[in-house]
């Protein structure tokens, strides 16, 4: 079968993706019906205004750009969409029966990777797709966040700040897929202990990425520095406690000022303290 590149037109970052991959010469026409989803498409929302656009240009114009597709691996009969859904939805509301596809030899990973090429250079993923499309080629695919970064073009921070969305609880993740919350209020809430409660109030309130930034000032909790004792004043605590039967904590500064805290948990330990220091002094 002859064989060929498949043209520029389709996008400088699909072309350069699928290089040398083989693909059937002509664009065919196939039945919509024998297309299938790709499995590992990151987009599983699709805006329904831009659909819709996109539908109506259909019936005028036609399917401009064709689909890019892959034999199927579960039916030898179908094709799996491997960039095109979106145009392949909309020819399915705008009532076609058949649509022009470019079939392609490509494995998982060259799947994966042609659709998240395809999302990302023109904006379509939100950023937990886009996340979940990283995340994937990371976890499926042994690629490193040096690795993915250098495969979409993006800087390593761009690919770790968006990594860490991913460990917002499910709940804020669904606000931030619905369009509930911006990018930018999902970076104010990571890390937070609290954050599918901060997330529900900048919801109900319509805070501003600004405005969520001050509330979640309120709530996030300074933490202490931990120092470590110095094992002479351990010691010497451990060896006072054993003797008297009470905690002792010794707090001794840099100039060797400081204090000695006994603790008593009624009066008659109290009582016992204050005769241990009369007897001596």
């Amino acid at each position: 079968m002859d064989t060929t590149k498949i043209k520029k037109g389709l996008g400088r970052g699909l072309s350069s993706l699928i290089g040398e991959t083989k693909t059937e010469i002509n664009i065919n026409k196939v039945s919509i019906s024998d297309l299938q989803s790709n499995k590992f498409q990151p987009r599983k929302i699709f805006d329904v205004d831009s659909l819709q656009d996109l539908t109506n240009s259909i019936k005028e114009r036609g399917i401009i750009q064709p689909i890019i597709v892959r034999k199927s691996s579960s039916d030898n009969s179908k094709y799996e969409i491997i960039a095109g859904e979106r145009r392949w939805l909309a020819a399915q509301k705008a009532g076609l029966h058949e649509v022009p596809v470019v079939v392609a030899d490509v494995d998982d990973l060259k799947s994966l990777e042609f659709a998240i090429v395809e999302n990302v250079q023109r904006n379509d993923l939100n950023v937990i797709e886009e996340a979940r499309g990283y995340h994937r080629l990371i976890k499926e695919f042994s690629y490193d966040q040096e690795k993915v970064a250098q495969f979409i073009g993006k800087s390593r921070s761009h690919i770790a700040n968006f990594l860490r969305l991913l460990t917002l609880p499910e709940v804020v993740l669904k606000l931030i897929e619905t369009k509930k919350l911006s990018a930018g209020h999902a970076k104010v809430l990571v890390g937070l202990d609290n954050a599918e409660f901060v997330a529900n109030k900048i919801v109900e309130k319509n805070l501003s990425v600004r405005q969520s930034e001050n509330f979640v000032k309120i709530f996030k909790k300074k933490k202490s520095p931990i120092f470590s004792k110095d094992a002479n004043l351990q010691s010497l605590e451990n060896s006072i406690k054993e003797k008297i039967g009470l905690n002792v904590l010794i707090k001794n500064k840099k100039n060797n000022t400081g204090s000695l805290v006994f603790e008593y948990k009624d009066l008659d330990q109290l009582n016992k303290i204050i005769e241990v220091i009369k007897s001596n002094y």
